[in-house]
């Protein structure tokens, strides 16, 4: 990519108790460089596989998906194990994913615990390999699929003005616990 990259999307799930098996929230922040423009919400199935198509439903029957430049997304899973395709995603909205995490997950953990308790764990442990290594841009913990690193390092450091996380995720994290539980809380 040549241009700027000034219209992102962040995504990141609710808070939801261990016990809970049903749907949890799904909230979109959408930015125009560090100005929030809008909020996207949907709901997806705990441990469930409708991640990708959510986003990608939520994303493409929005008014901002013309102006989108990039998408970003607080893990590469949802809601527990709703892991997302990043593939699928990039294929069908064409635009770049980025998945941010603040530290790198115990991918020895994530495979015992998909392989012996979640059902379809087996195709949910083959997106996350799928999704490569994490690499460490800025502060953070990245996978990236249709943008180069240089350009990820520039994205994420204009956009993280309140920490480390770019904006659009960590307000997508407020919002999504603040609807949730009448509150938001702790730091995305």
């Amino acid at each position: 990519m040549n241009k700027r990259i000034s219209h992102v999307v962040g995504f990141d799930d609710g808070p939801f108790a261990a016990e809970h098996r049903g749907d949890v929230l799904l909230v979109g922040a959408v930015f125009s460089d560090t100005r929030l423009q809008g909020i996207l919400c949907g709901k997806i199935r705990r441990d469930g596989v409708n991640a990708t198509r959510t986003i990608s439903t939520l994303i493409a029957e929005s008014r901002f998906f013309p102006q989108l430049h990039a998408l970003l997304l607080q893990g590469i899973n949802f809601a527990g194990f709703n892991v997302v395709n990043l593939r699928v995603l990039h294929e069908t909205l064409r635009l770049p994913v980025i998945v941010v995490s603040r530290k790198t997950p115990d991918f020895t953990l994530i495979k015992q615990a998909l392989l012996h308790h979640v059902p379809g764990g087996k195709r949910k442990w083959h997106l996350i390999e799928q999704a490569g290594p994490m690499e460490f841009i800025e502060n953070v913990y990245v996978q990236r699929l249709g943008i180069e690193r240089q350009e990820t390092a520039l994205l994420i450091k204009r956009l993280a003005i309140n920490g480390v996380m770019p904006e659009p995720l960590r307000t997508a994290h407020l919002v999504a616990g603040g609807i949730t539980t009448g509150e938001s809380r702790h730091r995305s």
